[in-house]
Parts: C-alpha cells; structure tokens; sequence
C-alpha cells in the first residue's frame, strides 16, 4: 500500500458544462425530499482506495493511520474529531458540539450524529439582556456563554456504534499530541491574537493558549497534559469519563465559581441525537445533508429548489449571480423565521423543502432588480437591523473508507477559542455556542443572523446552527464535503454543490472564489476575484449592495469517489492549512 499526499489537493480541475440563458418561466422538476437510487450498473463498486481530507496535518494523518491499522471511516472519523480537539483549538474541542453525517455502505443508510451543545438548565429565556433590554456581551466571552458540549458523547457514540476498533486505539495520536506536545503555526499564532481578550480573562486560558500572556512564537511547543488526562478518561470510561464523576465535578465547580450557571445534572443528561439528514435531489443529483438543529441541510435544499425553477444562465453572468444570490436571500428569511430546535419546536419540514413554497418564495423574483431585505423583513414582521458583524471559525473533515463508508463532519466551539474559558484542572476550552440562540428578537449574533422564537434560549434546548456536512451524490461520483464558516457556510456548500453538478472535481470545489448573502446585512459579500470590474458594475445596476472582503474565507474539505473506476480523490482548501491522504 502506498500513499499520495497533497496539501491543497491538487487533483485534475473539471470541464465545466455551459448552462442555457435564463429563461424565467421555463421550470424544471423541483426539487422535493425523496431517497436517491444509485444509477444502474454503479451500486455494487467499491472505492479504489481511502482518503482523509481535514483542517490539519497532523489530524489527516491520525485518520490515516486508523484506516492503515484496518479501521473503518467512523474510527477514522473517532481519531481525527479528537485530534483536530488538541491541535486546532481555535475551531473545535472536547468543549464543543458538532454534526457527524454518515453513510454505511453495509446497509445503504444515512444518519447524522447530532452532538450539538445544550443550553444548561437553569438557562433562561433574557438571561443576557440588561434591566433595560438591551445584550449584555455574556454570551460571547466567559462561563456564562458556553453550552454543554457534545463532542466528547459523540466520540463514544460514534466508536461504539459504528466503529471496528477499540477507543484505546482511536485515541492514542490525539493523547499523545496533548500529552507531548505539538509546534504552532502561522494561523493558531493568529487567532490567538484575534481572541487575546478572552483567553486573558480566563486565568487557565491564557496559561494553556498563550505563552506568559502573549501570542506564543511560531514553532512554540504547545502541551496539554491535563486535556491528555480527559482524553483518557473517554478512553476507560467512555462518555461517564467526561459527564460524570471527579471531571464533571471539576467542570461544574469551575464554571460556576467563574459566574456560570452549570449543574451536574446538566453533564449528566447529555445524550447523542440520532436524526434522518434532509435528503432531496435536484436535477440528476442527490443531497443529503444535516438536518435540524443545523439549519444547513434545510437551507441549502431551499435555495437550490429554488434554482431548480429556471435555466441556470452560464458561470460569472450577472444573471446567474443575481439568481443566486436572491436564492440565498430568500433562504436566509426561512431560516430566520422558522427553524429551532426540533424537538422543542415544530418546524413544518415537509412543507418548506415543498415544490409549493419554493414557487411561493421566489414568485416577487425580478430578473432585472435587487429584492429589499427591508420589505422582506417587514413583510413577514422580523424587524431587526440591517447591519451586522461577522465570525470566521469552526472545522471539517471528509472521509471515505474501501468498503464505501464515508464521514461528514463539521465542528465548532463558535468563535475562535470559544468563550475563551477553562476550568481549573481540566484543561478543557468551553465554547461560546449559546449566543448561536437568539438573544433578543432582530438582534444579530456573532455572524450576524437574526432569528425568533423557534431559536430562542430554553433550558436544555441546542441552539440553530449552520454547520452543513453534506454528500452529493450524481449517479457517476459521491462527494463528501463540508467548511467551518460561520454563517457563509451554506452558501460555501451551495456554490460547490452547484460546481459539481456541472462536473466539477476537488480541486474546482475549494478553489473557486465565494460571495454570499445572507438577507442581513442587505449586501453581497464577496471574496477577492469572485467578482471581475464588469460584474460588480452589472450588479451595482440591479441595485445590489457589494461588499469586497479583506480575507478569503471557509476551509473546505472535499472527497470524490467515483464508482465506475474506483477512483478516490480528494483536496483541501488552499485557504486554510489542512491537508488530504488518498491511499490505494
């Protein structure tokens, strides 16, 4: 057996297929929830090789390296969820919650792991508002603004259930990578700068993340014995190891002596969820995608059933932007108005991924003017502002195995390093994910989504989320994908979505530049070359608002199996400092 390696996934680019000019009432088949058949002549291949893509080296290889010793793509998923947990701090951690999508090739059958935080108990509905009604800031930084995490219930659950090895084996890189430490670079250094507040003002924080109160130097050798010791308590003890006994004691102890509001019974009732992802199919491709409390899968298939409703006009026209951009737009409104919790909310599923509402949505479409977020939001009695900041972390990983089993999964702690908190003795970062609730009616989060009552704060309830691991499936190749984001996640997913049903490979899918809409802020966004002189213009003339970004944005990572020929490729995003290993 022998291995390639590629870090920003160099695998040969796609031709993509011209589409006709729009012709607005002209519909194709919508798209509708339903189960994809495999095109005949491709269902009994197997993939050629195994392939990891994630955000870090050193997780790439950890994954890698279970695959070698015979484990399947869910051990691998085991090996690098808790390794990127040590090495990318920034973006996830046993502290934190996370989505898993899987696929067992046994039985043909996707699931979604749901590890997403819970709000504690006591928590309540204005707990960070002011006597005068106004956000407080506690859900961003400190103990006050971190839900109780998933990841660690995941890990087990995923290795009990679906895994072929042992925790004691899926464990061991990421135990030793705490334990001995491993040298930082350019974008830990980074965004230990960006959130220097916050891990200042958590005593253990900055001990552990900062180097006598600075941003360590590059190279610097970050250990984390205590982290090392939790990771082993998962590892004899399973999830009881990290809910239960001394640690959970430890957790709760600290967290509410810093001014937060956990309890042991908090800890001690925190359960995996096994949820049916959103699956739909638009045109001759398959989706299948996280479903609530992600609002990704959702949100996604919205927008593209409402791109199904007309000839997509070809690639970098104003047309074609402009379409797709008031797909988002419109999207973004349903997510806003609707989605929670499902099971403390009942969102109508059926009713909003319908043919029907699609039409409904995009029936004020104008090909020749930009929609107003202002009226929309009117129209439907949001509210809120119009302007909004912007968060910019979390993490993803992609795997498929020999046998055909594959992994999706996208993980986060929110901002970068979370709430910035660590309680004593644990060596455990706490995320900041409860200002993913809605704080106040209009008031934007972090990322600058607005949301209701389907998404306001309730005592045990997960707060929305746009995480969107997700599988593609057109008959001829599989691909497994997701980004970190924050908000521009789906839309990330949507433009590789529709990059891959014109054909386009890995390297096309995390290479290509973004823009996003998300109804607030009412402006394009758009990263650096996504947008030539004449298109800004034509779309300044439609009445868009644009928005030119500093920095590129997402870190994408993207697997392909194509089933006639076995072949396995795989990229990383160029944007970020992940790697891919295909082994054959």
């Amino acid at each position: 057996m022998w291995f390639r390696h590629y870090r920003t996934g160099r695998q040969a680019g796609s031709n993509r297929s011209r589409m006709r000019i729009l012709v607005f009432a002209l519909f194709a088949p919508a798209l509708v929830a339903c189960t994809f058949q495999h095109a005949p002549g491709f269902a009994s291949g197997l993939p050629a090789g195994h392939a990891v893509a994630s955000a870090h080296p050193l997780a790439t290889r950890a994954g890698i390296e279970i695959l070698e010793q015979g484990g399947n793509a869910f051990d691998a998923a085991v090996a690098v969820t808790a390794a990127l947990a040590v090495v990318e701090p920034y973006s996830s951690g046993l502290g934190g919650g996370g989505f898993w999508l899987l696929h067992t090739a046994s039985d043909d059958r996707d699931v979604m792991l749901d590890g997403r935080e819970t709000a504690p108990l006591a928590a309540t509905r204005d707990m960070y508002l002011d006597g005068t009604g106004q956000p407080t800031g506690q859900s961003v930084a400190g103990p006050l603004a971190a839900g109780i995490p998933g990841v660690p219930a995941a890990i087990v659950h995923l290795s009990r259930n679906y895994g072929t090895l042992p925790l004691d084996a899926t464990l061991q890189e990421a135990i030793r990578l705490a334990r001995d430490g491993f040298p930082v670079d350019t974008r830990y250094r980074k965004l230990a700068a960006f959130s220097m507040g916050r891990l200042r003002d958590s005593p253990r924080g900055g001990a552990i993340f900062l180097d006598h109160g600075e941003v360590p130097g590059e190279g610097f050798l970050l250990r984390q014995p205590q982290l090392a010791r939790v990771l082993e308590r998962i590892r004899d003890q399973g999830a009881d190891g990290f809910y239960g006994g001394e640690l959970a004691r430890q957790l709760v102890e600290g967290v509410r002596r810093a001014g937060g509001i956990w309890q042991l019974q908090d800890l001690a009732r925190y359960r995996v969820r096994e949820r049916q992802p959103v699956s739909a199919t638009y045109r001759n491709m398959s989706i299948t995608s996280a479903a609530l409390p992600s609002s990704g899968g959702m949100v996604l298939v919205q927008m593209l059933n409402m791109l199904s409703l007309q000839d997509l006009p070809p690639p970098g026209s104003v047309q074609r932007t402009h379409a797709i951009v008031e797909a988002m737009r419109r999207a973004y409104l349903d997510r806003a108005r609707h989605l929670g919790d499902p099971d403390f909310v009942k969102v109508p599923v059926r009713e909003l991924l319908s043919r029907r509402h699609a039409s409904d949505l995009f029936a004020d479409f104008d090909p020749g003017m930009a929609t107003s977020s202002r009226r929309l939001l009117d129209e439907y009695g949001m509210g809120g502002a119009l302007d909004s900041a912007a968060g910019r972390d979390t993490t993803h990983f992609s795997i498929i195995d020999r046998e055909g089993n594959r992994v999706a999964a996208t993980l986060s702690v929110n901002f970068p390093f979370g709430s910035g908190f660590v309680p004593p003795g644990t060596g455990v970062l706490l995320n900041n994910e409860m200002d993913d609730f809605v704080i106040k009616p209009g008031y934007p989060n972090l990322y600058g989504l607005i949301g209701g009552q389907a998404n306001a704060i309730e005592p045990g309830k997960r707060m929305l989320s746009s995480m969107s691991p997700t599988f593609l499936d057109d008959g001829r190749r599989v691909a497994v994908l997701g980004t970190p984001g924050g908000s521009r996640i789906i839309t990330m997913v949507l433009l590789a979505a529709l990059e891959f049903a014109e054909g386009g490979g890995v390297q096309a899918m995390v290479t290509r530049p973004r823009y996003h809409h998300q109804l607030v802020p009412d402006r394009i966004q758009f990263e650096s070359g996504a947008f030539g002189p004449q298109l800004q213009a034509e779309l300044t003339g439609l009445g868009h608002t644009l928005e030119r970004l500093g920095r590129r944005y997402g870190n994408m990572q993207v697997v392909i199996w194509e089933r006639e020929t076995g072949r396995v490729t795989a990229a990383s995003d160029p944007r970020g400092i992940g790697s891919m290993e295909v082994g054959e």
